[in-house]
């Protein structure tokens, strides 16, 4: 298993902070000035990557209206497949000035390629890494040749069984792909909290040795949050400049507020995890002295023997500590002592 992986200039895994993908999706709008503003603003809001989704409608489906290719229910009730990636598809001619301009503004790109074609686009423009969409996650021929290229490949595993899983990991290794993210995915549009099943996620890590991480169809930020701190590394989501503009997949993407706080409130998950052990932490070394300690309620001359109604257990925490309070009991002192004195073995015979 590779503890570490590296896309564009972010190094991945549990060691670094979240690595978090602004998903554009089609939320675009079919303009390619709004598919630019989306990339600022995700850079703009912390974001590591954007992802973009190369296909045409011919390369997904064909036209027909057979009743098969109709959807029924959800978000796109009523579309034929064909007419819904028409609307959405990011064409491309689009792609080498997105790529340029996500370039020149530092923040990372790359994409989902849906066929051979959208491969060999991405691979001309040097895309840095590959995501494979879960319902492409059956497609072996297509992961077979994008694991050919070499480069680190984010795979989701939305509807996929346990089988499946073992087959798409089993293809890309075999077919050269050694860098391995697999993301937990509900592939419900949106996705329901209830069903997030986050505890998934360290099992993906544990049973195939991959890094893994979170592609979140739930509404808001907070299942995201909640998957860092059960050992996600990377974080897809949905983005839109606004989802009052609808769009094919507006409706369970984040805006650019709520991806700011997703980016902010993730990585403070993260730093929040820190590692095993029984050492005081250093924010807690000044507050020591606040803590309760045994202490003298009364002045006492020396040869005095120590009863229960002489000492208490009080705060600041400068003298003996509490458990020993019954040792005390009954101990002569030799010297003498003032109410509001700390205990010290010093004072006792």
């Amino acid at each position: 298993m590779s503890s570490e992986i590296k896309i564009g200039h972010r190094r991945i895994g549990a060691g670094h902070p979240p690595y978090i993908i602004a998903e554009l999706s089609a939320n675009h709008n079919g303009s390619i000035e709004r598919a630019l503003e989306t990339i600022k603003l995700a850079k703009d809001c912390g974001a590591d990557a954007i992802k973009l989704q190369t296909y045409t409608p011919d390369t997904m489906t064909i036209d027909s209206d057979r009743p098969e290719f109709k959807i029924k229910g959800g978000l796109w009730d009523g579309y034929n497949l064909y007419e819904l990636y028409k609307l959405a598809h990011t064409p491309y001619d689009w792609h080498a000035e997105m790529f340029r301009y996500a370039r020149s503004i530092g923040i990372t790109v790359f994409s989902t390629p849906f066929d051979e074609t959208a491969v060999d686009l991405l691979e001309s423009l040097d895309v840095p890494a590959y995501k494979i969409a879960s319902f492409e996650a059956t497609d072996l021929p297509l992961v077979r040749y994008v694991a050919s290229k070499g480069k680190p490949m984010i795979i989701s595993t939305g509807m996929a069984s346990e089988e499946e899983i073992e087959e798409v990991v089993a293809c890309a290794r075999d077919s050269g792909c050694k860098d391995l993210v697999l993301l937990h995915c509900i592939s419900s549009y949106p996705a329901p909290v209830e069903q997030a099943n986050l505890l998934q996620i360290a099992e993906l890590g544990r049973r195939f040795g991959v890094i893994p991480g979170l592609s979140d169809h739930t509404l808001g930020t907070t299942v995201s949050v909640a998957a860092v701190a059960l050992g996600a590394s990377v974080i897809e989501k949905h983005f839109t400049i606004s989802r009052a503009d609808k769009g094919a997949d507006s409706e369970f993407s984040l805006e650019p507020e709520e991806l700011k706080s997703l980016c902010e409130n993730t990585k403070d998950a993260w730093a929040a995890l820190g590692s095993v052990g029984f050492e005081r932490k250093e924010a807690e070394k000044d507050n020591r002295i606040f803590r309760r300690s045994i202490y003298f309620v009364a002045d006492l001359p020396a040869g005095a023997v120590v009863t229960a109604e002489h000492i208490r257990r009080i705060r600041p925490g400068s003298g003996l500590p509490p458990k020993h309070f019954d040792d005390l009991i009954g101990r002569r002192l030799k010297q003498s002592v003032t109410r509001g004195e700390a205990t010290s073995w010093d004072h006792f015979d």
